[in-house]
């Protein structure tokens, strides 16, 4: 008879709330310091805290971890919740840039860091409202 291990959530593999805490400040704070993501700050309230915390709540949901944002504020609908603003391929490298060495510094594991990566970068790229590969979603322009 063979022992298997259980199979861990994202959350659990990156270190559960306290890694989510710092993934998401580091995300801010090199958002807040890159001259190259200049366009993407703007975009933001002068205090990130809020969107800091709502990043959170999300990241911890969608690693697998407690529910955070659904907790508050229901299904995130995220492409629905950011069409007031203008998000295009530039906007969209600007946030991955600000992720990607977030997680540099924050994930040691390789492995776990690439799968992130590759999962958030999909999802960015989902984000996008502007430019040739704009494109609709209604199931969650429906969805209230």
């Amino acid at each position: 008879m063979t022992s298997q291990s259980p199979v861990l959530t994202p959350y659990q593999r990156i270190g559960g709330e306290a890694v989510v805490r710092l993934l998401t400040r580091r995300f801010y704070e090199i958002m807040d310091e890159l001259p190259e993501t200049y366009a993407l700050r703007k975009m933001h309230s002068e205090d990130l805290s809020g969107s800091a915390d709502k990043l959170f709540e999300f990241l911890s949901g969608w690693m697998g971890g407690p529910q955070l944002f659904i907790e508050k504020y229901g299904h995130p609908m995220l492409r629905r919740r950011h069409l007031p603003f203008k998000i295009g391929a530039d906007e969209r490298d600007q946030w991955l840039l600000c992720m990607r060495l977030a997680l540099d510094e924050v994930v040691a594991d390789a492995a776990l860091r690439s799968e992130l990566y590759e999962a958030i970068a999909q999802l960015a790229d989902h984000m996008r409202n502007q430019g040739e590969a704009s494109h609709a979603c209604s199931n969650e322009a429906v969805a209230a």
